[in-house]
């Protein structure tokens, strides 16, 4: 008798823990919630509200203003209330199997499926779905909870940073990089950025993974002036060419001498004197800066911003000019192509009626196949320009042809003492088509054929 009346009254503790550590696991749920809702919250969307005159929106505002150090705070309460309810659970666990690792093993197991349905994924779908309703219905309460614990919330932020190495953060850790981007992306989602906006702000983080190579004018496309023309000629130059700036080379263009200004020009010749026309552009030129191609573009926009500078010359790993870069180019990684009154407004791909692609030389490679679905390739060249000069053995002309992977690639270009492709026309090799070998030789001899024809100082 003694022994059955005593059972239920010794299991009475037990219930009662089982009650408390349920209680302690929904609450921990419910700052889950309060966690993802907050965190999903916009300060611009709760100050919009706030304007509205929404219930609770100006509250939320506040919390919003501050959400690091609310989430640090709720933080705190979840991880007390979770360590808690485990404690409780394992008080009885071991009343009822003893201490021994059975008991470990079913609190770990009990509390491990509960905490991730209860608090891990429940309330955090429910938070995220429903921020802004949750948000301005928990903002009072948190944010009286954050006046209320914030110096020992502050002091534990305190006590690790002190035992983390490196410097810690006074007020919690802060997002990284990659988790920046993915907030610009969910700005735009929400209308909060624009569309141009989130490209410009992705723009100026993979500034820093761009060389100076990759967004050089290239030493085929320069513009330049020998130093032995006069100022009369570079003005005929700066004028047809539309530019500002000219590298003055000596004997070749891998022999860059300095930079020419415009304005240094016109101040010159201002005066009217014939005499100052015919001067060398060497004694007004400027010396020029080079960089070598693996230059980091945001180094280089830095020390370009600090010295003043708005044109360099970019050195190749063999000690050539590789081509230039300016300030300008810079930019269009940022905020896209910039045109004036003497840019030529040419699609980088033109699809024609037959089914052809027009493609400038500069084309990368890898985009060219994503063109055509086919498999290009890339270990040795970068553009289509470079792709054709490959197949045919030679530097390309105007006509020059070859065919590649199933595609047929036909040089255009300007004809001149230069002999430089500008474009090149695409199409897809028609099945059963055993022109290939002849296009590629066709074209090779045709291209002989055409050098012998060029004057001796091509």
């Amino acid at each position: 008798m003694d022994t059955l009346a005593a059972g239920p009254t010794a299991g009475l503790p037990d219930l009662q823990l089982i009650f408390f550590a349920a209680g302690l696991v929904v609450l921990a749920g419910l700052i889950a919630m309060t966690e993802a809702a907050l965190a999903a919250v916009s300060p611009a969307r709760a100050a919009e509200l706030a304007r509205d005159g929404a219930r609770g929106a100006r509250t939320l505002q506040a919390v919003a203003g501050d959400v690091v150090r609310h989430l640090n705070l709720l933080l705190l309460l979840r991880l007390l209330a979770e360590l808690t309810a485990t404690t409780l659970v394992a008080l009885v666990a071991v009343d009822t199997f003893g201490a021994g690792w059975r008991a470990a093993l079913i609190t770990a197991g009990a509390m491990t499926v509960v905490s991730f349905v209860v608090v891990g994924v429940a309330p955090r779908t429910l938070g995220r779905q429903h921020a802004y309703a949750v948000g301005r219905a928990v903002a009072p309460l948190v944010r009286w909870l954050g006046r209320a614990l914030n110096p020992l919330a502050s002091l534990l932020i305190l006590i690790g940073n002190a035992v983390t190495p490196g410097r810690g953060f006074r007020e919690g850790p802060f997002a990284t990089q990659v988790e920046l981007r993915e907030l610009v992306d969910l700005a735009e989602q929400r209308g909060v950025v624009e569309h141009g906006e989130r490209q410009m702000i992705h723009s100026v983080f993979a500034l820093g993974d761009t060389i100076a190579r990759e967004v050089m004018v290239p030493r085929t496309e320069m513009v330049w002036i020998e130093e032995g023309k006069t100022l009369s000629q570079a003005l005929t130059l700066f004028l047809r060419s539309g530019f500002s700036r000219i590298p003055v080379i000596g004997e070749s263009v891998d022999d860059v001498l300095g930079v020419l200004y415009l304005k240094d020009l016109i101040r010159r010749t201002r005066g009217g004197d014939p005499r100052d026309h015919q001067t060398p552009v060497a004694e007004l030129m400027r010396p020029a800066t080079f960089v070598p191609e693996s230059k980091p573009v945001d180094d280089l926009l830095s020390e370009m911003q600090a010295a003043r500078n708005h044109l360099v010359i970019v050195v190749d790993e063999y000690g050539g000019t590789g081509g230039l870069v300016t300030i300008e180019d810079i930019l269009e990684e940022i905020v896209g192509e910039i045109t004036d009154e003497y840019d030529v407004e040419r699609p980088p791909v033109e699809h024609l009626e037959d089914g052809s692609v027009r493609v400038t030389a500069r084309l990368p490679v890898e985009n060219l196949g994503e063109l055509f679905d086919t498999d290009l390739p890339t270990d040795e060249v970068e553009t289509v320009g470079g792709l054709l000069a490959q197949s045919l053995g030679r530097v390309p002309i105007p006509g020059a042809h070859a065919e590649v992977a199933g595609l047929r690639l036909l040089a255009e270009g300007t004809t001149g003492r230069r002999n430089r492709i500008d474009t090149v026309l695409v199409s897809r090799v028609a099945p059963g088509d055993g022109s290939e070998g002849a296009g590629s030789a066709g074209s090779r001899d045709n291209q002989t054929r055409t050098e012998e024809r060029q004057p001796a100082d091509a």
